[in-house]
């Protein structure tokens, strides 16, 4: 199979500036997601999508391959699909399979996406591969909704008292693993079809960058992970 990895990598974030090359533990967050692909033996072409001349810079100086996102597909309201869309009309290859890879999520190993890749040649008819991690603490039947006057409104009343024992489990996307057909994402638009399947990432190796608050968990778990202890 012909795999093609896109880590998409918009130079506009607005909740932490410049949050895709900030250093965390000495080094740009996108460098290990790139580094980490890099690893992957199945992958046939690695490319960061960005609109950012630095972003660029140091994308070169990992040796990583980069496509110049146009500005519409850079804005904040721009949906990943359209992202994907110019990576493919821009490359003009034939690909089986894509894989995105959000920098913002930058604990997995490269088992995880050799592990992802083999899943489509397990099942032929296998659509989509989502990453999650099993949420234990955090669980729908301890959420709630609140009316205009902040009355509570469980969002599942038949376990609102459960034990957490009793709860079925759920599952959360961590955001650092997508994978789709390519045959499926041109019929469908979509990244995520509607026949998918999990793979099933550890929580502690959960990091999700989006506020200064997730930055600071992050660096700390990226500084178990360098030293194997996640």
């Amino acid at each position: 199979m012909r795999i093609l990895a896109i880590i998409p990598a918009r130079g506009g974030s607005k909740g932490i500036k410049k949050k895709n090359i900030r250093l965390v533990d000495g080094q740009p967050l996108i460098s290990y997601t790139i580094e980490t692909a890099q690893k992957s033996n199945l992958i046939t072409d690695l490319y960061v999508s960005t609109d950012d001349d630095e972003i660029i810079e140091v994308v070169k100086s990992y040796n990583c391959n980069f496509i110049k996102r146009s500005k519409e597909n850079a804005s904040d309201t721009a949906a990943i699909e359209p992202v994907i869309i110019e990576v493919l009309e821009h490359l003009k290859k034939e690909y089986d399979i894509i894989l995105l890879l959000q920098p913002t999520a930058p604990i997995r190993e490269v088992e995880d996406i050799d592990n992802v890749i083999k899943m489509f040649n397990d099942e032929k008819d296998l659509e989509s591969v989502v990453s999650v991690i099993e949420l234990k603490d955090i669980h729908p039947a301890r959420m709630y909704t609140l009316s205009s006057k902040s009355n509570m409104i469980a969002l599942n009343k038949g376990f609102e008292r459960s034990r957490r024992q009793d709860l079925e489990p759920v599952y959360l996307r961590n955001g650092a693993i997508y994978a789709t057909r390519v045959s499926t994402f041109i019929k469908s638009k979509k990244l995520i079809s509607a026949n998918k399947k999990a793979y099933i990432m550890p929580e502690s190796k959960w990091a999700n960058v989006d506020t200064p608050r997730d930055l600071l968990i992050a660096e700390v778990l990226i500084r178990e992970w360098k030293k194997g202890k996640l």
